[in-house]
């Protein structure tokens, strides 16, 4: 529950900050190379999203900074070899329990 709370506060930080004109990002179906090409916004919020998700709700609302960017490298590295693949394939691939 802490990590919800976490993320939802992040978000509502990241989201106040964001431009009028601010998109809807369908995660479920974003691929890699809408991630990668996505600008720098959008690759922190789906980096700071899939960190969260993967960690789920019985991890402690801790983030590692070591262990966030060496993940954000395998799955920049990853999107990179796989542009076709959707954002959530790659996540699981990269990620997965």
């Amino acid at each position: 529950m802490k990590t919800t709370a976490s993320i939802l506060l992040a978000a509502a930080l990241a989201l106040a900050s964001a431009p009028a004109n601010a998109t809807v990002l369908d995660l479920s179906t974003m691929s890699c190379k809408q991630f990668v090409e996505g600008g720098d916004d959008t690759i922190k919020m789906v980096l700071v999203w899939m960190d969260g998700w993967y960690k789920g709700d019985s991890d402690e609302a801790i983030i590692d900074t070591d262990v966030f960017v060496e993940n954000a490298k395998k799955f920049g590295t990853y999107c990179g070899k796989n542009p076709t693949i959707s954002i959530v394939n790659a996540a699981e691939a990269v990620l997965g329990k």
